[in-house]
């Protein structure tokens, strides 16, 4: 097994909260985690269903059965059990004793927020960051971008293709649907594709749901319930005032890059190297990550992009306590003094002097004027996170 990052955390949180709450994508490894971490609990798997007619028919007599504490898998599959839940927690004042999992972040946090406010941590987990699979310099980028990090492709004998193919069947689809009730599936893949295709870019929701044949509102739903699935998320614009009009559209980016390639139809390292799409992934795994080595420390938010209504832009701010630092993605792996532009232009206006270039070569430089140039397997080198 492969050890994460969120591990000491979980432990920490058990010390402290009476339940904790795993949160993420299907098979990001919160299975895994949470029985290596809590070996001594049981584990319940409310996909079950049997399991689960117990749970929903008989709910006091179920957690009867798990009085001493458990690890409930999917717990977002009862949500009646919360309300249950909470009493036996208050009247009992051991922590740990109960570990939900869950792969609906709207469905998880709503039934929490009306049941457990207060007696919850929460844990997001997300897919293998690049410490974790030891990513460097002598990995292959467009591999990586390839592959994305999901850990059944790390531990399984399965291909790429084979295993994203059924993973869009098996569980987008699914779970999607569980929470908007969507029922014109050729439509929402249809709609899931395009918003692969808009990686990167400002998401106007009138634009895509014209393309994909849908209301302006069922495409934001239908958005919204990618961002529950954990398969989508928003970067949105910091609105800091430089006497500029700005941009105030979120960006839209998926949670993991091989997800996006398979949906984009590249199958190959050849693909990936020639396809039109290459730059927008590069950027997506680069905020990605970033993304992740933030939720795995404990950090939600505080990444930001920043646009003018010129064009001018910045393509990540990072919330580093007194300042924003500035970071500009490039995915060629040979410097260009273009490359430069945008990061020089924002430390003009912001009155900042640390930047950071993040592009898809080799070499690290601490630069005179402030700049540090990051290879894209070592942005810990570069970001203050």
């Amino acid at each position: 097994m492969i050890d994460r990052k969120a591990s000491n955390r979980l432990r920490h949180f058990a010390q402290s909260f009476k339940v904790v709450a795993v949160i993420g994508p299907r098979q990001s490894g919160k299975t895994t985690l949470v029985k290596a971490v809590f070996p001594h609990l049981p584990y319940i798997s409310l996909e079950n269903p049997d399991v689960r007619r117990f749970a929903l028919e008989d709910p006091r007599g179920f957690l009867s059965t798990y009085n001493q504490g458990a690890v409930f898998d999917e717990a977002q599959r009862v949500p009646e059990l919360f309300s249950y839940l909470q009493q036996i927690v208050d009247e009992s004042p051991t922590t740990g004793r109960f570990i939900l999992t869950g792969s609906h972040n709207f469905l998880l946090q709503q039934s929490i927020s009306q049941s457990l406010a207060g007696r919850v941590a929460y844990q997001e987990l997300m897919p293998f960051d690049f410490s974790e699979i030891g990513m460097n310099e002598a990995s292959d980028c467009d591999a990586a971008m390839l592959k994305g990090g999901y850990p059944p492709l790390f531990d399984q004998p399965v291909t790429v293709e084979d295993w994203f193919s059924n993973y869009i069947r098996t569980y987008i689809e699914r779970d999607v649907r569980q929470i908007r009730g969507i029922t014109d599936l050729i439509k929402f893949d249809r709609f899931v594709r395009l918003c692969a295709g808009r990686i990167g870019q400002l998401l106007n929701a009138s634009a895509l749901a014209s393309e994909a044949g849908i209301d302006s509102k069922t495409a934001e739903a239908w958005v919204a319930a990618l961002e529950a699935s954990f398969i989508v998320f928003r970067l949105q614009p910091h609105h800091r005032n430089f006497n500029k009009r700005l941009v105030k559209m979120s960006k839209l980016y998926f949670v993991d890059t091989g997800l996006a390639s398979h949906l984009l139809g590249i199958r190959t390292l050849e693909e990936m190297r020639w396809s039109p799409f290459r730059g927008a992934l590069f950027e997506n795994q680069i905020v990605t990550e970033l993304r992740k080595m933030r939720i795995h420390q404990g950090v939600t938010g505080g990444l930001y992009f920043w646009r003018d209504h010129k064009g001018l832009e910045v393509d990540l701010l990072v919330d580093i306590g007194k300042n924003l630092h500035p970071i500009e993605i490039k995915s060629g792996a040979t410097l260009n003094p273009e490359y430069f532009k945008s990061i020089v232009h924002w430390r003009t206006l912001a009155g900042t002097e640390d930047a950071t270039l993040i592009y898809g070569g080799k070499q690290e430089q601490k630069r005179s004027d402030g700049i540090t140039v990051c290879p894209w397997f070592n942005l810990a080198s570069g970001v203050g996170t």
